[in-house]
């Protein structure tokens, strides 16, 4: 099974930018479709994107056209690029894998859907 790395993590203005990363060792990544989840303090995670080993994305509605998941299949890694960050957007980030559906299509924002998770890289953003 593969395991998840998060980075890139820090403070940030509002309406600044930051890209987080995910590794991927002992598996490939292309092998799951992957997604980005979130937790706020007092709040259940959620999921804010997802991609298939094709390329087909989902979005939460609250990042859909501030946020963009991508992944680079050499450098096995995910990637979270989150633009115009607003506080409402700290949290601490998690990347999530799963292959209990088909990889090439299926994406998800449900937890149910994954079984490796990363141990998470804090987002704080101020206004």
């Amino acid at each position: 099974q593969v395991q998840l790395q998060e980075s890139g993590g820090g403070s940030e203005q509002s309406g600044g930018s930051r890209r987080l990363s995910c590794v991927g060792s002992k598996y490939r990544i292309v092998s799951y479709y992957m997604a980005w989840f979130r937790q706020a303090p007092g709040k259940e995670r959620e999921g804010i994107a997802s991609i298939n080993s094709l390329g087909g994305t989902r979005y939460a509605d609250a990042v859909k056209g501030r946020f963009t998941i991508s992944q680079d299949n050499d450098k096995n890694t995910l990637y979270l690029q989150m633009n115009s960050l607003k506080p409402e957007d700290t949290a601490m980030y998690y990347c999530a894998a799963g292959r209990l559906f088909d990889t090439t299509r299926f994406t998800s924002l449900e937890e149910s859907a994954y079984t490796r998770w990363g141990q998470g890289t804090q987002v704080t953003v101020s206004s």
